[in-house]
């Protein structure tokens, strides 16, 4: 049983990659395979926490920073990755290559979203003159945009990393163990995603911020 596990997956084929291959491999799949799902599942059902006292305990930060760290750590992972193949024979565009710099594009643009999200404003976060106006408070145009390019974005670059951490083990023809290790992960990821979502636990970041008090110009506008 061990021998198959640690066989690569075409018998065909050797599985012989250098250290810096195999450091890459290590730093994306840490960054994409396991830490970015976690910070989406983790921003989707955690706004408001478990034994919290919601509406009277609003703004949780928890889910927020769990997020923003966890992307970040990405983001130092993807550059490192990066860092460690940019030395090599890049002439071939293999699958693998290609849905990589299309992974790191769109890292670059859900960056730039972040940095541009706006201003929050509230009752909590006031601007400089005291007013609560705000990007987000107010629920601007541009606020809304960029909580539907943000979301669709992130969903779309989960499954696209996914399918290049795919790739990359069968360009690299890594062994049964390494496949068989991140399909029990993403199945199990999979499953708690669904059991949260049954349960409610998706609630929207404004409410989660503000309560549901019509007063607040976002829920306003929901329910106009």
């Amino acid at each position: 049983m061990w021998d198959w596990l640690i066989s690569p997956i075409d018998p065909a084929r050797v599985h012989d990659v250098g250290w810096a291959v195999s450091w890459h491999a290590r730093a994306m799949v840490l960054g994409w395979g396991m830490l970015a799902p976690l910070a989406v599942i983790v921003a989707r059902f955690f706004k408001i926490m478990p034994g919290q006292d919601w509406p009277r305990e609003l703004d949780n930060q928890i889910w927020w920073r769990s997020h923003w760290i966890g992307q970040t750590l990405v983001f130092a992972l993807s550059i490192l990755g990066l860092l460690l193949v940019l030395p090599l024979d890049l002439a071939n565009l293999s699958l693998h290559r290609m849905l990589g710099y299309l992974v790191l594009f769109g890292l670059a643009i859900q960056t730039a979203l972040g940095l541009l999200r706006g201003s929050k404003g509230g009752p909590t976060d006031p601007a400089p003159d005291g007013s609560p106006r705000g990007h987000h408070y107010d629920m601007t145009p541009w606020r809304r945009s960029f909580e539907t390019l943000h979301k669709s974005l992130g969903y779309a670059l989960l499954f696209t990393a996914m399918a290049t951490i795919l790739a990359g083990l069968w360009e690299s023809n890594g062994p049964r163990w390494m496949w068989l290790a991140l399909l029990a992960w993403w199945t199990a990821l999979v499953i708690l995603f669904i059991i949260l979502q049954r349960r409610g636990m998706a609630v929207d970041t404004y409410q989660a911020i503000w309560g549901d008090d019509p007063r607040h110009p976002g829920n306003a506008q929901s329910k106009g």
